[in-house]
């Protein structure tokens, strides 16, 4: 397949090129400097030239405060960009499969979230990602996920084992409740989803709920670090606290997944203790 992947210089987008390349697929990757999505002239441009059978949609503006703090930077990448690759891929007859978030849910549910919940977003973050929702075509699919992390830039499991490593002490939330989600899987998920041509509206995470201390005392603890360095707070007790209110609990059941017959991705402890061996050799 001909694939144009948005954000490939992002931890999920280098995933998705490495995953389609190794596939044999003709991959055109736009990282933000090619490509900027809240630009509609240069992403007809670039999509025309490109002429690809699928978009995999993962450009964002994942700042959940820095979203908080500027909207209208959230709106122009999240919402209008996605409006423009949305318009580029009808253009050239290519369907659009769009990364959205666990955000979209105010968090208030005492159950894991099906893809039949009613949204509520509670953070301009959220708000822009559900505003990019809505462009989309009946054609097109929507992939909501929580909580990534993997090899490549700045995540949690890597904060937490730098600071684990130089012995300091963490505090971690421990009333935030959802499901980690590993870059290197969900690539997989999101090209099969694409070469099913599989419309419609998906939640893919890895399996297994936690919360961001229980994820936190995982990783030190695959690392054969002393788990205890990790120590449980609240919300409330962060300090200084965040502009932007989170979720505290955005468990993603991927009923539509299961019920279409496809197989949902490993539990998240499998993936974890992949991802910790592999950032202690490099």
């Amino acid at each position: 397949m001909r694939i144009l992947v948005t954000g490939a210089g992002g931890q999920l987008g280098r995933e998705v090129v490495d995953f389609c390349t190794e596939a044999g697929d003709e991959v055109t990757a736009c990282d933000h400097a090619t490509l900027d999505v809240s630009d509609r002239d240069r992403v007809l441009q670039v999509l025309a030239a490109a002429a690809p059978d699928a978009v995999i949609h993962a450009g964002a503006w994942t700042n959940v405060d820095g979203c908080e703090t500027d909207p209208d930077r959230a709106y122009a990448v999240n919402a209008m960009g996605t409006r423009h690759v949305a318009e580029g891929a009808r253009m050239v007859g290519a369907r659009v499969c769009y990364v959205s978030t666990d955000y979209v849910f105010d968090g208030t549910g005492r159950r894991p979230y099906h893809e039949w919940d009613t949204v509520n977003p509670v953070s301009v973050y959220g708000r822009s990602k559900l505003a990019g929702e809505s462009v989309l075509g009946p054609d097109d699919t929507v992939v909501r996920t929580s909580w990534v992390c993997g090899r490549h830039g700045k995540n949690f499991v890597k904060t937490i084992l730098g600071r684990a490593a130089e012995g300091h002490t963490l505090t971690v939330v421990d009333d935030q409740h959802g499901c980690p989600t590993f870059a290197e899987d969900l690539a997989v998920m999101l090209r099969q989803l694409v070469v099913a041509r599989l419309p419609g509206l998906f939640h893919v995470t890895n399996q297994g709920a936690t919360t961001w201390f229980g994820f936190a005392r995982d990783a030190v603890e695959a690392a054969g670090l002393d788990p205890g360095l990790v120590t449980p707070i609240t919300t409330a007790e962060m300090q200084p606290p965040r502009p932007a209110p989170r979720p505290a609990n955005s468990v993603l059941d991927n009923a539509a997944l299961r019920l279409a017959g496809v197989p949902l991705l490993a539990d998240h402890h499998e993936p974890l203790e992949r991802l910790v061996k592999e950032l202690q050799v490099t």
